[in-house]
């Protein structure tokens, strides 16, 4: 089931993002008091309002994002026309159809509405209801640790090179004074500022990307198969529906007008043209699919370095979960790599659908060889 916002805040994400925030925000108070002070100086004090207004819209977005969630599809919904059923997939998780644009997150344990990706910072989904403040977060982030990260390479370059300034032609002169612990803190938040610039600010240009053709990552993904598909099957060019024009789409991100279950199309498209296509490259992706039998017990360890050294050793880089297996398991498997198999469990007569997960290669073997194996008398 999905966590509260509560739960979601104690996570290793959301508290390491909490950190760089304030990191990043106790360097630039500390030095430009120093080198600029914003009690005796107009550009003192605008430099510090305009970072501080950045930190602190970062942090607001980021625990709005964060708190509001993505916005989860009813349990047990179904649309409300029967013959509608046939165009949806169904989710035995959530007992209920997934609506348009949605899709089941294995982290969150609910089918998320408009599903972009899930992000391990917020400890949730971007989807539907918290998209927009996620952007916000994103470049409230970005700029904020630009401005950071040049203020405090100077600060850091006078402070070395111990130059002072005339202040108000006083004769007074400021200087910048680290010691080696705060020396170290502001180096490390040098780095972090402009690590959030470089992949935060990616992240930001793909986000944007991605707003302007209404189009969300997993989205992406689907078309990206739907051309092959169509090509190689020689039907015509798959059209995707909820592109209304960079504006109108823009609007769709940003505006609270939409429900998040039901989506306007373009003319010429149909409400379950998606999902439609997501249900065909399944069934293609189930025609490619070969049975496996489990010959040796799998206990779902990650690196199983007793069982299988190569497997652990070459062991896929994704968060996707290891399957248990007994021996004498059947699995469908969809995906291959050398040491390891892609597959789902499959229960009772062999069509029941049970978990998904890898597993490594040599645990199983093809049904017909498997079943020849045993065959043989000892």
């Amino acid at each position: 089931m999905a966590s509260t916002p509560l739960r979601r805040l104690f996570h290793w994400g959301p508290i390491a993002v909490l950190c760089i925030i304030k990191l990043i925000t106790w360097a630039m108070v500390h030095l430009i008091g120093m080198w600029w002070p914003p009690t005796e100086s107009v550009g003192g004090a605008v430099h510090a309002a305009v970072f501080l207004l950045f930190a602190a819209s970062t942090l607001y977005y980021f625990l709005q994002s964060l708190m509001e969630g993505p916005g989860f599809v009813p349990l047990g919904w179904k649309p409300d026309k029967e013959e509608d059923k046939e165009c949806l997939q169904f989710c035995s998780v959530c007992n209920g159809y997934k609506a348009p644009r949605s899709h089941h997150c294995r982290q969150c344990g609910r089918c998320v509405l408009k599903l972009d990706h899930h992000c391990p910072w917020i400890n949730c989904c971007v989807g539907h209801l918290n998209h927009a403040s996620f952007v916000k977060f994103l470049l409230a982030a970005v700029i904020g640790c630009l401005h950071a990260s040049i203020v405090l390479s100077i600060c850091i370059y006078h402070a070395i090179h111990r130059i002072w300034y005339i202040h108000n032609g006083t004769g007074s002169e400021p200087m910048i004074y680290l010691t080696l612990t705060t020396l170290l803190l502001t180096l490390l938040a040098i780095g972090m500022a402009i690590g959030v610039v470089l992949a935060v600010g990616t992240l930001f240009y793909f986000q944007i990307r991605s707003i302007l053709k209404n189009q969300t990552t997993i989205e992406d993904w689907i078309m990206e198969k739907a051309v092959c598909r169509h090509m190689e099957q020689g039907l015509r060019p798959f059209v995707f529906p909820y592109d209304l024009g960079r504006k109108r789409n823009f609007e769709m991100v940003f505006s609270a007008g939409y429900d998040g279950i039901h989506w306007p199309v373009r003319d010429g498209c149909g409400e379950y043209d998606l999902t439609l296509e997501q249900l065909s490259q399944k069934r293609d992706k189930l025609s490619r699919s070969r049975l496996y039998r489990c010959v040796s017990r799998y206990s779902g360890r990650w690196l199983p370095l007793l069982q299988s050294p190569r497997a652990a050793l070459a062991a896929p880089c994704s968060t996707e979960p290891r399957l248990p297996l007994r021996e004498g398991d059947s699995v469908r498997v969809t995906r291959q790599r050398r040491y390891w198999l892609f597959g789902e469990k499959l229960t009772g007569s062999g069509e029941g659908r049970g978990p998904r997960g890898w597993f490594p290669r040599e645990c199983a073997a093809p049904a017909e060889r498997s079943r020849g194996n045993h065959a043989k008398p000892d």
